[in-house]
């Protein structure tokens, strides 16, 4: 009976990316203890987040492809009236209006368009007869343009940043053309002194840094440098955990959140980043095969979307902490200290299982 009960609550959970999600989530509970100064309460919080996570995951994991796509449409109306309604009435914090106070409920919906706008591409590509034409790409250019620009005036430019990866790469794989990839591309070149201007101060002066951070060694440079000299310590077996000097000494900043990767480099050293990668690879493989086996174009193109969106975060935070991109505030998924980030990268998985999951049921 008891058999029974437990196969019927995981059945819809993929076992290969649970054991992956849970591995690389024990990981960075460890990381978390060392970058924390071994700060318990810490930890227990973050224990809290991944259970919370887990929950969300096993809601999504457990509603069928189908009625997740007739959510797409209602739930990227509800993310951008409420984006709307952030920039209209949103709480202001560290110069950033990102927040929506309703009721008792402080909410930032910019996370919500992070599912939001991956699904409400693939929705409308779905709907959409043969081969999408060029109108189409224009409209789904449209959908996708406009929370981009809602998110990025509160600034984020992080968030901002994902959600457009996320709905590109919707784009990519319903079909866009590659002539019109590289026109985008040179366009893109030929107006990045408008856009240039269009960024704030800050936001410039990351880009100048990543160039010479050695510009503001004590200022704006400060992250970059701290975080390369923690990463080259590192070397090829690192220092040990528990024994990083430049996380223990606290001359690493955010080391918890943003730059908690240098904080692995430098008491796992190459080796240890070796590993951590294989985990990211394994999970990234799992959700491309899934989306390869989806049995719609709607979960094919959400499943493509999730997993290469992932692959973005991983991506774009290891190289801001290595110095290769610019420091634009994105947490390492699954290893980074926090709670809205670990339950959007948890719901997303949930939709993938449930794509996955269901599909079996199907083909039986």
């Amino acid at each position: 009976m008891i058999s029974k009960l437990f196969q019927q609550f995981f059945k819809h959970i993929d076992s290969f990316l649970m054991v992956c999600l849970f591995s690389t989530l024990m990981v960075g509970l460890f990381m978390l203890y060392s970058a924390s100064g071994q700060n318990f309460s810490r930890v227990y919080a973050q224990g809290i987040n991944i259970i919370v996570a887990f929950c969300f995951m096993w809601v999504a994991a457990n509603i069928a492809p189908n009625q997740l796509e007739r959510m797409a449409l209602p739930l990227y109306l509800l993310g951008v009236v409420l984006l709307i309604g952030v920039a209209l009435f949103g709480h202001i914090s560290h110069g950033a209006q990102r927040w929506l106070d309703i009721g008792p409920m402080h909410i930032q919906p910019s996370e919500i368009m992070r599912i939001a706008v991956p699904m409400m591409l693939a929705w409308y590509f779905s709907k959409q007869e043969g081969k999408p034409r060029m109108v189409d790409f224009a409209t789904g250019a449209l959908l996708l343009a406009v929370p981009v620009a809602l998110i990025m005036k509160q600034p984020d430019l992080g968030t901002s940043l994902l959600v457009a990866a996320s709905g590109f790469y919707i784009l990519f794989l319903a079909g866009l053309n590659w002539k019109f990839l590289l026109g985008g591309t040179v366009l893109f070149t030929a107006l990045t002194p408008v856009f240039w201007s269009m960024l704030h101060s800050y936001q410039r002066r990351r880009i100048e840094i990543l160039f010479d951070p050695t510009q503001d060694p004590l200022g704006s440079g400060y992250h970059t440098i701290q975080s390369m000299i923690a990463i080259g310590s590192g070397g090829s077996a690192g220092k040990g955990w528990l024994n990083g000097t430049q996380t223990q000494l606290d001359f690493l900043p955010e080391r918890t959140t943003d730059f908690i990767f240098a904080v692995f480099s430098e008491e796992f050293g190459f080796l240890g980043n070796l590993l951590l990668l294989t985990l990211f690879s394994l999970i990234i493989m799992r959700g491309l095969v899934i989306a390869s086996q989806a049995q719609s174009t709607f979960s094919r193109l959400l499943a493509g979307s999730i997993t290469l969106t992932f692959f973005t975060y991983a991506f774009v935070n290891m190289g801001m902490v290595s110095g290769i991109l610019p420091v634009v505030g994105v947490p390492l998924p699954l290893i980074s200290y926090g709670g809205t980030s670990m339950v959007t990268i948890c719901l997303s998985f949930g939709i993938l299982m449930s794509i996955q999951t269901h599909k079996k049921l199907v083909a039986t």
